[in-house]
């Protein structure tokens, strides 16, 4: 009986021991989350400068993981390819300097059927569907702007797997593939989108719409937006006869499915004649995705076909794809020169100092749509190709691309194109005497997931008589394009 009631009691004092030792923990705990949050609310208090610096910084790393780069790559593109059997045989030319067999995806929509070898780098080729059911009753255009229409939903019923975005296209039309793939990455695949850029003619956005996507310059719709369009087109063309062309259709029945047009700069039309060094040599801070009309403009490297131009820029486009025709500007104080640098491109020098901002508009070296020079008829602003006979610019074009692996750099050799320029009685050192140009510059493929902002250029020791070195790369933190003449600074 004694022994019991001794364990009796000890039980009892255990339970009474564990209770007070949770009682205990509790307290402590409470004691340790109220300091806690007292040193918190010190921590952002406003008037704590630290405080301030750490929110900064913190609010930093949200923006960075606000804005998610997806995850896309070019095997989840099918391309649709609007094609002429009339013209095949020679824009079919420009398709192979593009497509990548094992690669890339997608087909060639064509009119009639046209003859193929075996071993040509080229898309599948399929002839569009008849469209006779369907009115067309613009007196300016042709019918086959309601087949051209339908080549994203002809793609669609083809039944590709693992598709994330169609991305339509001429037959004249050349990508720049990665950028392609860089811009598309910024967009959520599963929601819907169409993207795509205007037209460089101010009257051809005015006559169609500054919400349309022009088809030549390329456009891209996400599947899930491009099966809701295979589902209601053939409806909805019937909607729109009096339409003039393809591509305003697939606007009006994007309307109808309430998506707005998202535009990307870098997908160009080139609604223009003549030289595009104006429009190449200052183009905007944006990924270069497309390049359209090139049997209409002048080939791009001077005593080129316009294929190997192409292909010359492309060579470039290998070693640095998201730096290829950016803009960077610098200035030889000493000679008085402004240096305009498209990267992969050409590099100009203009006597005097001219400004940035001036030198950020595209020089006139091309015409309107309608082959007339009017500065009004761009949806852009430009600027005379020279405003003084002594600063028509020396044009050095890019002539080889190497990457030095020893030094992690790549070298570009830019050769002074040969014209006759205008006397000059300026006192002041031609630049025709530098016969080329040398520029050293880093790989850059992140560049478009940062803030965008235009590469530095700085001048470098030459070691060679008629030869000008620059480094162009990313600029040093408080680093300006200081333009003034070191001979008026005080």
């Amino acid at each position: 009986m004694l022994t019991t009631t001794t364990h009796r009691s000890t039980l009892t004092t255990l339970r009474y021991s564990f209770f007070y030792l949770l009682i205990t923990l509790l307290f402590i705990y409470l004691l340790y989350s109220s300091k806690l949050l007292l040193n918190q609310t010190e921590c952002r208090h406003p008037n704590n400068p630290l405080s301030v610096t750490e929110n900064l910084l913190n609010d930093t790393d949200l923006a960075r993981t606000s804005s998610p780069v997806f995850d896309t790559d070019l095997k989840h593109i099918v391309f649709g390819i609007a094609a002429s059997s009339g013209l095949w045989r020679w824009r079919k030319e420009y398709i192979k300097l593009w497509w990548r067999p094992g690669e890339t995806r997608g087909t060639v929509w064509i009119d009639n059927q046209v003859r193929t070898n075996k071993n040509e780098s080229l898309p599948e080729i399929h002839v569009s569907r008849d469209t006779s059911r369907f009115r067309y009753t613009n007196r300016q255009g042709t019918r086959s702007a309601i087949r051209i229409s339908r080549v994203v939903s002809e793609t669609m019923k083809l039944g590709f797997e693992d598709v994330r975005w169609v991305v339509m296209g001429d037959d004249d039309t050349v990508f720049i593939l990665e950028n392609l793939v860089r811009v598309l990455s910024k967009y959520n695949h599963e929601q819907y989108y169409y993207i795509g850029s205007s037209s460089e003619s101010h009257v051809q956005n005015i006559f169609f719409s500054y919400s349309m996507a022009y088809g030549g310059a390329g456009f891209a719709i996400s599947y899930p937006l491009a099966l809701e369009l295979e589902k209601m087109q053939d409806r909805c063309i019937q909607r729109y006869p009096s339409l003039y062309g393809s591509d305003d259709r697939i606007q009006a029945c994007m309307a109808e499915l309430n998506v707005p047009l998202t535009k990307e700069i870098g997908f160009h039309q080139f609604d223009v004649y003549g030289n595009l060094l104006g429009l190449l040599g200052s183009h905007p801070v944006a990924p270069l995705v497309s390049l359209h009309h090139l049997d209409i403009v002048d080939p791009i490297f001077p005593g080129m076909t316009q294929t190997e131009s192409l292909r010359h820029l492309l060579e470039a486009a290998k070693y640095d794809s998201a730096s290829i025709a950016q803009q960077s500007i610098c200035y030889d104080k000493t000679r008085e020169w402004s240096i305009l640098v498209s990267w992969g491109f050409a590099i100009q020098i203009v006597r005097g100092m001219v400004s940035p901002r001036e030198l950020d508009y595209p020089t006139r070296t091309f015409l309107n749509w309608y082959k007339k020079l009017d500065y009004m008829a761009y949806s852009f602003n430009t600027r005379p190709v020279t405003r003084h006979p002594c600063q028509k610019s020396f044009v050095f074009y890019m002539s080889r691309t190497t990457y030095d692996k020893s030094r992690k750099k790549i070298i570009g050799i830019y050769t002074l194109h040969k014209e006759r320029h205008p006397k000059c009685r300026w006192k002041m050192e031609s630049p025709e005497k530098i016969d080329n140009i040398v520029v050293l510059k880093s790989p850059n493929s992140h560049r478009w997931q940062k803030a965008p902002r235009k590469d530095c250029c700085r001048i470098l020791p030459a070691t060679k008589k008629g030869t000008m070195y620059l480094w162009v790369d990313g600029c040093r933190k408080g680093e300006v394009v200081e333009w003034q003449s070191s001979k008026s600074t005080p």
